[in-house]
């Protein structure tokens, strides 16, 4: 996944984050914690959020651009989840990102004079839990199975079944499914 530079944020999509920000404020996090789950999925398929069946995303939780954001079957967004949705964010199924992580696809590039704002989405396959108060970066992609340890920052890809930690996340090792046990 290669980088994109954003030269200039379009009218109309400020105009759709300032709308959607007030949807947000008014209607989105002030519903409680374990009532109106459907009202929160239901808005944020309103502004154009792809969300599988059975998700959960508390009222707690920061979506930049829900147009941007695509969720799989049973997947959980937690408590002050922020997810940058600059670019696209496409969650799997039976994914739970815990506490406070932090899912970034926008940045800027400091090799330039002017700084310039670069996107690049993040995928996250199948069956992931990015753990309590993690960063993931622009451009990378956890895959099937995996899992990011609380508070590692994610900077390149993840492999399949494999659980990862610290700043900058590292190999710990690989995950081994006990299925006789559930």
């Amino acid at each position: 996944m290669g980088k994109l530079y954003v030269d200039n944020i379009s009218k109309y999509n400020k105009v759709i984050r300032l709308i959607w920000s007030l949807v947000y404020f008014l209607f989105f996090k002030p519903t409680p914690r374990w009532a109106m789950g459907k009202w929160r999925i239901f808005l944020l398929r309103l502004f154009g959020a792809k969300i599988g069946q059975g998700c959960r995303v508390l009222p707690d939780c920061r979506i930049w651009a829900p147009w941007n954001l695509t969720m799989g079957n049973y997947s959980v967004l937690a408590d002050g989840v922020d997810c940058y949705t600059m670019a696209e964010i496409n969650i799997g199924s039976y994914v739970t990102v815990s506490q406070r992580a932090f899912i970034c696809t926008g940045s800027h590039d400091i090799t330039k004079k002017n700084i310039p704002l670069v996107t690049a989405p993040v995928k996250i396959d199948d069956y992931v839990w990015v753990c309590a108060e993690s960063f993931i970066s622009p451009g990378v992609t956890v895959k099937k199975g995996a899992v990011v340890g609380a508070r590692s920052v994610v900077t390149r890809d993840i492999g399949s079944y494999e659980v990862v930690g610290g700043n900058p996340a590292v190999f710990i090792k690989q995950r081994v499914l006990d299925v006789g046990r559930e």
